[in-house]
């Protein structure tokens, strides 16, 4: 029940289906099992103050390979400082994928880069020519446009009901998919709300050339990196339980916690000393939600779609059976 678009054969995939970057904790296992399944997994990186972010990301990729041999991606937040030169540990992590492309027997599976947060030019002069399809993910028309200018190969359009970082300008996914989709001449992923065969469907009928998932891919049985409380709290989540917050690059969508309830009042009393501080300490709390289980005092971003979500899914069996009942639906309707 495969399906051919313009995607897929842009980056080699039997299925349109991407998961998501998540992060910041490791996520190998669940991007191999995605990329077995056929559609794209995404390696994420480590967090933004992890040092040694560069090297730990070049084992993420190498681990990958050994777990796949079909094309898997990898996503990293890209962002400029006031004069609009590349954050340093952007272009640390996006050459670290550039540099492992080059590798023969890595470059057989490592096929996409995924950007977001920033604009895509201020790292494309060091994604150019290594023979990586570049993805953009964007939250509005006026920003697809503009990575289509600046060389990006696809787009990958959010919608503000997205899990993690989305918009400071909100377009729910039923606006922005068409909107993106008739403005730019590439193929656009389309997210945000998508979790089963009704709505992968509505996301081919708005003009999408695959979609991506974030929280639906949490809530299964195939990532082991992460502590299987995080899937249970996807999966126990609520209409009205999530929240936008400040973080790194702008807002992002949560899980309502007591962690995000003490990030409010310290950074209401002015505890941190500056932005490397609270970066930290968010990194910290992501992390130890994902690693650790920690629901109430971590970070746990999280989309909408866990209101719909009631089961944790096999990967194998979820992403082929996707698309099949994406076909039933989109027939049915016929």
């Amino acid at each position: 029940m495969s399906l051919s678009t313009r995607f897929t054969e842009l980056v080699g995939i039997e299925h349109p289906v991407v998961q998501e970057g998540l992060g910041p904790y490791r996520l190998v296992h669940l991007a191999a099992a995605v990329s077995n399944a056929g559609g794209l997994g995404t390696v994420s990186m480590p967090g933004m103050t992890d040092l040694d972010g560069a090297r730990v990301l070049r084992g993420y990729i190498e681990e990958a390979c050994t777990m796949t041999d079909k094309p898997f991606a990898v996503n990293v937040p890209v962002g400029a400082d006031s004069s609009g030169k590349v954050l340093p540990f952007s272009a640390a992590y996006v050459q670290a994928v550039v540099d492992a492309r080059a590798d023969p027997e890595i470059a057989k599976r490592l096929k996409v880069i995924t950007t977001s947060a920033g604009a895509p030019s201020v790292v494309r002069p060091i994604i150019e020519g290594s023979g990586l399809v570049h993805l953009h993910k964007v939250g509005g028309t006026r920003q697809a446009l503009r990575a289509q200018s600046d060389g990006v190969d696809a787009i990958i359009a959010s919608g503000y009901e997205a899990g993690g970082h989305t918009h400071s300008r909100p377009v729910h996914t039923i606006v922005l998919g068409p909107n993106v989709t008739e403005a730019v001449d590439i193929p656009v992923v389309l997210a945000g709300g998508i979790r089963d065969g009704r709505t992968v469907a509505a996301a081919f009928a708005l003009g999408a050339d695959a979609v991506a998932m974030g929280t639906r891919f949490v809530a299964s049985h195939d990532n082991p990196d992460w502590n299987e409380a995080y899937a249970k709290a996807v999966v126990e989540a609520g209409e009205g339980d999530d929240v936008v917050f400040k973080a790194v690059y702008g807002p992002s969508r949560a899980l309502r916690t007591p962690g995000l309830a003490e990030l409010a009042e310290l950074e209401e009393t002015g505890a941190f000393a500056d932005v490397d501080a609270v970066t930290q300490w968010k990194d910290q709390r992501l992390i130890s939600a994902q690693r650790d289980g920690d629901i109430d005092g971590g970070i746990l971003p999280m989309g909408q779609v866990a209101s719909g979500i009631k089961d944790l899914i096999h990967v194998a069996e979820y992403v082929p059976g996707v698309m099949a009942d994406a076909r039933r639906v989109l027939a049915g309707l016929q």
